[in-house]
Parts: C-alpha cells; structure tokens; sequence
C-alpha cells in the first residue's frame, strides 16, 4: 500500500483527538522526525502527549502549543554506542535488558493506566516495542511509523553474544499488537509487521535561506562549507587546521563546550536548528542515519559519510543515498588522519537527484488522524508473532536472502541482479555460450564448461564500458565504477576460482585430526588480479593524496574491490600502501597485521585478501615491488557455513600466485591460507575449508585426514546417491565466540587425558616394578600392552587418535563437565592450542567438545566405509543415522541452533513418512555443517527427482513456519588446483585499436 506526495496539508479536526507518541532512545534523529509529524497533529487542533528522553528543546524550539505535552519516560535504549562510529552490540543487549526487561511488568501497568488516564485515542510507536503491547492492553489502537523495527536491529547483536534471543522475540511480539506500519523510505525488512504504508520522507524544513545563514556566519559565497555532522564527538576527535583545504570552512555539530576548535571550524550550538545549515552548505561529513540521509537528500546536499559498525539500518540508508547519487563514502582511517580534501573535492562534483516526496510529516500526520477516527487500513493477514521464528528474527542476512519475498526497495532489490552475485545459467547451453564468448583472449588455461567462469569474464569485460566516460549509464553501483577504475585493460589479467565446500561429515572434529568428508559446491569465488609498475597504477583519489602526502613518489599499493558489498554492511574497495606490510625489511607480524585489519569493521573484510599477501611475504619470503589490484566476486554466500572465507583466501592466493610465476602446490597452498585465517584474520578454523577448496574435485568428497592434512583419496559420489546443503537463514561466524570456546574446551580435555594418562603411566610402572622385586616374572608381559598404550595416550597429539573404547573405559569418567579457565590454568598451565586463547574469566565446557572429536572420528571412518557397500535401503539408512548422530552431537557441544533442529527434524519427518509411489524413503539423513551455530544443513538421499521434490517441499514449510526460504545448495565443481588459472587479455576491435587524433 502507498501514499503518494502531495501538496495537501493536514486539515484542522472536526474532533479534538488525543495522541500517545512514543519515541525511541537512540539518538535525536527519531525525535526530530517525530517534531515534523507532531507539529502537523497540533496544527490540525489535536492533543499530543509525547513520551522521550530527549531534551524538551527539541521539541518545544519548533513547537510552541499548550496541546504540546512532553513526558521525560526512556522505555527503552536503543543501540549503544561506544562512540560515534561504534556500536556496543553486547552493551546494547544487557541495557536493554535493563531498561525494558528487567521492569517489563510495571512498566507495563505504568502505561496502560497513564493512557487511560489522557483518554488516548491513539498511540503512535518511533519505534518503543513495549508501547505496542502497552497501548493492546489498554484497548487502544497502535501505529508505528519508522524506517526500522529493533527485532531486525538486534538479531546480529543476539547472535553475536550467544544469549538475550528473547528479547528479539519479546519485540517481536510487542510489534505483533501494532495495526500497521506507516514505513518511511529506506527501510529494512520488518517481518513483526502485518501491513504497512509506505509514505514520503518525514522531513524537517529550513526555516532560512542559504544566504542569510551564510549572512549571520559571515561567510561569503566564494567559502566552500561541510558541515560536520556525527552526533556528538568522542574525546580524542582533534580537529585539525590543515585537514581542510584552502577556501574551506567546516560547521561543527555536538562539539563539547571546552573543544578549542580551529580558526577554520565553528562550533555550532547545541540547540542549533541543523536544516538550516545543511542548506547553507556545500556538503556535509558525517554517519548515516535517517536524519542526516533524509536532509541530504532533500536538500541535495552531498554526503560524505564514514560506516558506522554493527547497525543494520544503514545498509538500506546507504543504498539509497548512493541510488540517488549523493554519496562518497570515506574511509575511517581517513577520517581520523585528516585526509579529507579528495573526498571533499569528490563531493563537489556529484549531483544529487532526489526527486521523490518530502513531505511525509503531513501525510504522516493525516494517516494517524484518519485512523485515530476510525479508519482502518488493516488486511486479513496473519499476525506477524504467527508469522515469525528465529530464522527470520535473526535475519541480518535477509539483505541478500535468495528467496526473500519481504518488502524491500526496488533500488534495494536490484542490487543483487546488478553485481551479478549468484550469476543465472544462460539461455543457451554451455558449449555455444562458450563459442560466442569473445570479449577476451584467453592466453592461458581453460573455462572448463564452467558457466559461472563466463559470467564472470562477461561482467569483468563490462567493466571497460563502465569505465568509458562517454557511458550514458546514471545510477552506476559504486564498487562497479571502483572496479572499472582498477585494472589497465591493455596489459594482462589473471584468473582463479574456488569453490565453497558443503561439510558432508567431520566438521569440527578437523583441528582434533579427524578424518573429514568434504564437497566441494556449484557455487564459487572469483578473483582478477593485475600487477602493475607503481607509476603506472591508477590510484583511488584518496590513494593519490595519501601518497603525495609521503611525497616519496610512486610507492607500489594494493587496491582491492569486492563485489556484493551491498548486501551486507561492508565497504566495497579497500586500498594501502604495500610498504605499510613492511616493517623495516621484514613484513610485519601477523599479530600487528591483525590489529590492523580490525580497526574498521566495515573493512575487516579486507584481511582474507590482502592477508594473502602478507603470508606469501612472511612464509615464502615473497617482495612484492610492483602494484596489485584485486577484484573478488563470491558467489559463495557469506554466514551460511559453506566457506565462503576458504574460497576467497583460495582463489586470491591462487591469482597472485600466478599472475607473480609462483609454483604453489594446492596442499601447501591450503596450509597458506589456513594460517591466512587463523593469524590475519583471527578466526580459529582448522584447514578442511581451505583443503576442500583448493583440492577438490567435482562430485567427489575429499577425504582427508587433518593432522595436520593428509588427503587419503578423492571419494567419488556414489551414483545414486545425492547431497543438498538447506540453509537455516541464521548468520554464521566461525569467529564467533561458540565455536570458539568449543575448541578451547576440546584442547582443554586433550591435555586433561593426557595428564590422567601420565599419572596412569606412573602408577602402573610402579605396580610393575613391585611386581618385579616379589618377583613376578610374568608382570612384564601383562603390562606391555597397557603401558605402551598409556605411553601413546600421555603424548596424544591428536584427540581424534584415541580410540572411542580407550576414552570410554579410561577418561570419560575423569573429565569436568565444564571448567572455569582460572582452574584450568592453575592446574595445567596450558591447554596447548596457538590459535585460541583461554580467557580466566570465563567457564568452558570439557566433556561434549572432547567427546565429539573422538567419536566423529569413528562415524566418518565408518561413513566412507559404507560408501562403497551395496546399494540397499539399509546402506542409505546407516549413512543418514551416523549423519544424525553427529548432527546431535554438535548440539550437546552448545553450537546448534533452532533453525538447523527445525530444518534436521523436517528431512526427518519425510523419511519416516509413507512415500505415495513405493512407500519407501527418499530422504535418509541430515546433519548441521561446519563451526555450527547456524549456517546450512547437509541432507543426504537417493539421488532421483523425488529427493528433488521433497527437499522443495521442505523449502515449503520451513518457510511457511519461520518466514524464510531456505537457499539450496546442490551440484559440485572442481576446486582451484583443478582450475588452474586463467591469464586473459581484453581483445580490442579494430576499431578501438585505431589511433585517435
């Protein structure tokens, strides 16, 4: 449903109606938005009682009425911030909890007896959860009018801390008892909502022109002028004289009243009426938020925006602005260090071209008194609590789902078709797809029928067209236009693909040496590199300044763009000075490299990309003296357990290798970028992913036994057998701190074993040698078996080493169920692990992250082993139970979740249900993947048409119960030493080869 603009305003109530406007405490940009709305209620003669903790001069500077009531309530808490740019997800979580959980009962009773008491006729939500259920309760009907709900904020936050899921599922019925939604541009997916109107910008109005606040400033037209804008500055933020530069000023918003600033910055008031200014400038700097995108884009202003962390809104915000051509995103680290005159200069030569409606504040107000009177705009649908489970509640991944069928954006939705994520199969079939692809010769290597390959190469021959300035194309993606500026289309490319991996068996039993079964999927990175001589490079504009700045000359850079950036909140280009992996003539340590790619979150991206680079240099002693420019394009989904980070550590190492001449076997190519992973990035994965990834083959497993990776052989598929990967739509993280502790618990119980081993040793040489002086003879022969398994066992280097019959009748009985890491340490000193780090505060479960390596080990042995039985039911049957073993195995670790139970229990609904055809099973067995915790699910079956159509039918309901479609991962392809690399040139008509006068 949509309201369009029009020039109608609100006019004056035949009744004097009574609103309850509630709004949220994050931040002033949802109470300025709810001044616009309001002073359209109180001019039509209608009463407003509005509920904040914002100061009162927010809303009394623009609204002078005695219908005007201002109630100092916060009800709930919004997203913490640790600072401008940071939010604290766990903060925000525990005070929210304190603030609306924890007095959830009398706030509850507070608030229905208060609106009683104004006689509300209506209750208006910017966006309190609690005021829904509230207004429910008091038999009075609630609207909520936001761009975005907290259930969607906080999902990412509730599964980053591993706790708090309730309170994404008490908002989420809290929103269930709002009418509908009156939905502001720019919004996120709100599930919890039944129905929602969509209306223009909710805008406040400048109330001066340009000239007279340039007037009152006195500041000449000739003064080019950005207004800072960040919602208050933390200490630290010193403001330089020569970050701006000559002819600039800069207007500062929330600046403390003791910052000196500058003689080229002035320090507004903190009342000041910002709409004013931002009309008055030529662009502003800032983050985004609402506010700030909603003015800018009003006002045409340029936008010079620097990522918040881990606020989901923004994503959508962010689209938006850049659809409409306002926005030139800065990198922080730029921010910080004052280099901001390229972006400055970058801002001046956009041209914002919003055209859509801006005055949501007056149509806004008409709908709440409409429906104050007793309008209604309501459907038939079901409630939204009846609607929701915690796939679609812990939704972040929504932005990207395949299969989402939620109100987003059309300028959002296309993003996805326009990066060309997940490439669709060609009308035609492969072979003459391949014949007609001629935009490239390709000097070396193969595309060995591999459709997405061609894609590829197709949307990287776009590039040069992007690049044409003579291109009529408005509205290009961003990190398009970054790519088509990164490579020199007259001088070489290389190519690499590789592949995600679907965990068939042996997930996180790898870093206990297990042997592991892996597939290797359809779906798959790629990666172009280029090298060129540093004079040679075309530089970002930043880039440019950076490096004048050093005035050292041309100094070799890495520059780096990553498609599908707009589906999650990432920058989409990275770039540094390849001497900053120096230190001296040595690279830096991983340690220090880590830090550093941790600094920007919305970057950190960028560590499985260049840390490539970094461990080629500190492992192989590599120098790279020349420029390297790297394209990624993954269409190997990212927090859906599949490996999405093994592939693109894979695939960069294997274009940079080759596009340098370096000879890299694919095994120790997968040591490389395992320790990529572990050090760089600081997740503490084993290597199976990379292995997978880099050794694979189509429609076979790899079986590998990881100690520390040995491939024992390439089991080919049965042909009658098939595996499909369902993916929950719950985000996850192999950094998360889950699989994290699950691994500090399993190294803990390795070197409790082999402490009980040492002690057992020792005792029994004891017993041996008293047995000797008594002179029993035969004591040696009876001990040697023992002792030499005892001696074995106290130097366990790998738990998956010890035999399930050994743990059970020696250890089970000796391990702590969970230990806190004080006691470990105190009494071992150390679990013995270079990748995790025991933190003394915390307590860590022992006895299921030891157990499960051990007996994983056993299931996969026997999985490969019934590989190759005969093809029967009972074979099928076998298979799938040892799959749901260790499925269950994984949830007693702590690192399953609702949506991959809920998918395991749906596979098992269908076997065990009578086939209408036969009456026997298609469908034998499922298992959660990888670090667990979410992710995808691993289904095995026959390989036939009704698997085909009964893992559709689990799509169905899966959606039908939680909301989300689960995406299907099926079919296989070789993994990157199979590939090899493709070295390509662009092939230039004769046309373009003609010499230009």
């Amino acid at each position: 449903m949509g309201i369009a603009d029009g020039d109608n305003g609100v006019s004056a109530s035949r009744e004097h109606l009574v609103f309850a406007y509630y709004v949220t405490g994050h931040g002033f940009g949802h109470a300025t938005r709810v001044v616009e709305v309001v002073r359209h209620l109180i001019a039509a003669g209608n009463e407003v009682h509005v509920v904040t903790g914002a100061p009162d001069f927010v809303f009394t500077k623009d609204i002078q009425s005695p219908n005007l009531h201002i109630r100092k309530v916060l009800l709930d808490c919004g997203a913490v911030q640790a600072d401008a740019l940071t939010v604290d997800r766990l903060a925000s979580l525990e005070e929210y909890h304190q603030t609306a959980v924890v007095p959830r009962a009398s706030i509850l009773e507070t608030e229905v007896a208060w609106l009683n008491s104004i006689k509300a006729n209506l209750v208006v939500s910017d966006v309190v959860p609690v005021a829904c259920r509230a207004a429910a309760d008091a038999g009075i009907r609630s609207v909520c009018v936001t761009n975005f709900s907290w259930d969607f904020i906080y999902a990412e936050y509730v599964m980053d801390a591993g706790h708090h899921r309730s309170i994404v599922w008490q908002i989420a019925e809290d929103y269930s008892h709002c009418e509908f939604l009156i939905r502001l541009p720019g919004y996120c997916p709100m599930p919890a909502f039944r129905d929602a109107i969509d209306v223009p910008l909710v805008v406040r109005r400048s109330r001066k022109s340009r000239s007279e606040v340039r007037k009152e400033l006195g500041i000449g037209n000739d003064v080019k002028v950005v207004i800072f804008n960040f919602g208050g500055q933390p200490a630290g933020w010193n403001l330089k004289q020569e970050w701006l530069p000559a002819g600039w000023l800069c207007l500062v918003c929330g600046a403390s009243d003791h910052q000196e600033l500058p003689p080229n910055y002035v320090k507004l008031a903190k009342d000041v009426y910002t709409p004013d200014y931002i009309a008055a400038s030529d662009c502003m700097l800032g983050k985004i938020g609402y506010g700030t995108v909603s003015e800018s884009l009003t006002y045409k202003l340029p936008f010079i925006f620097v990522r918040r962390d881990y606020f989901n809104e923004e994503p959508f915000l962010r689209n938006m602005l850049e659809y409409y051509q306002g926005g030139v995103e800065m990198i922080r680290r730029d921010l910080l260090t004052g280099h901001w005159a390229p972006y400055l200069e970058r801002a001046l030569t956009l041209n914002p071209c919003y055209e859509g409606g801006s005055n949501g504040g007056e149509v806004v107000a008409s709908i709440l008194q409409d429906t104050a009177k007793g309008k209604r705009y309501v459907s038939d649908k079901l409630s939204g609590v009846r609607r929701l489970c915690d796939a679609i509640v812990l939704g972040y991944q929504l932005q990207g789902a395949p299969g989402r069928d939620l109100g987003v954006p059309d300028w959002y939705s296309l993003a996805e078709n326009e990066i060309g994520l997940r490439p669709t199969a060609p009308d035609r079939n492969e072979e003459s797809f391949q014949l007609d692809f001629t935009d490239f010769d390709i000097l070396h290597g193969e595309l060995h029928g591999l459709p997405d390959t061609v894609a590829f190469l197709k949307s990287l021959s776009e590039l040069d067209g992007i690049a044409n300035p003579t291109n009529p194309e408005k509205r290009k993606m961003r990190e398009r236009v970054a790519a088509a500026a990164l490579f020199d289309w007259e001088e070489d490319i290389y190519v690499a693909r590789a592949p995600g991996r679907l965990d068939v068996m042996g997930g996180i039993a790898d870093y206990s040496g297990s042997l592991v079964l892996q597939m290797p999927i359809r779906e798959a990175c790629h990666v172009a590199v280029q090298k060129n001589h540093p004079s040679k490079q075309k530089l970002w504009k930043h880039a440019q300044a950076r490096q004048q700045a050093k005035g050292q000359g041309a100094i070799p850079v890495l520059q780096i763009v990553s498609f599908g950036s707009q589906l999650c909140n990432r920058a989409p280009t990275f770039d540094m000075d390849l001497t900053d992996l120096m230190d001296a003539e040595q690279p830096i340590s991983y340690e220090k490299a880590c830090k550093f790619f941790s600094q920007d979150p919305s970057q950190k991206w960028a560590a499985y990309v260049a840390g490539t680079v970094l461990v080629l240099m500190s492992e192989l002693g590599v120098r790279f003296t020349q420029s390297i420019s790297i394209l990624v394009s993954s269409a190997v989904p990212e927090g859906k357990g599949v490996s999405s980070s093994a592939s693109v550590e894979v695939a960069t190492m294997s274009a940079i290798a080759a596009a340098h001449g370096l000879n890299i076997d694919p095994r120790d190519l997968a040591l490389l970028c395992q320790k990529v992973e572990n050090y760089v990035v600081g997740a503490p994965c084993g290597v199976m992913d990379q292995m997978t990834s880099a050794c694979g083959e189509a429609n076979k497993l790899l079986a590998m036994v990881c100690q520390p990776a040995e491939v024992k052989e390439l089991v080919t598929i049965p042909t009658h057998i098939g595996f499909w990967g369902l993916d929950s739509g719950i985000r996850h993280s192999v950094g998360g701190t889950d699989y994290g502790s699950v691994r500090i618990g399993a190294f803990m119980g390795r070197r409790i074993i082999k402490s009980e081993a040492s002690s057992e040793l020792s005792d029994t040489l004891a017993t041996v040698n008293a047995l000797q002086l008594v002179g029993d003879t035969n004591s040696d022969e009876r001990e040697e078996h023992g002792i030499e398994l005892l001696k074995a066992e106290a130097l366990l280097d790998y738990l998956c080493n010890l035999p399930t019959h050994r743990y059970e009748a020696l250890y089970a009985k000796k391990l702590p169920e969970c230990i806190s890491g004080h006691a470990f340490l105190e009494k071992y000193v150390d679990h013995n692990d270079i990748i995790t780090v025991i933190d003394p505060k915390r307590s860590y479960a022992v006895k299921a992250p030891t157990k499960h390596p051990i007996y994983e080990n056993f299931r996969v042995e026997a999985f490969k082993a019934l590989l190759t039985a005969a093809k029967t039911d009972e074979q099928l049957s076998a298979l799938g139970e040892l799959m749901y073993q260790c499925h269950y195995s994984y949830n007693d670790c702590g690192l399953g979740s609702d949506g991959t139970d809920r998918l395991v229990n749906l596979v098992q609904e269908m076997q065990h249900q009578k086939s209408s055809h036969d009456g026997s099973s298609s469908l034998f067995g499922a298992k959660i993947t990888g670090g667990g915790s979410g992710g995808s699910v691993c289904v095995m079956g026959r390989n036939c048409i009704r698997s085909s159509e009964e893992i559709l039918e689990i799509q169905r309901r899966y959606k039908a119960s939680t909301g989300y479609l689960p995406f299907v991962f099926e079919g296989s392809s070789m993994g990157a030493g199979k590939f090899g690399y493709l070295k390509i040139r662009l092939r230039r008509s004769s046309a373009d080869a003609l010499p230009k006068n």
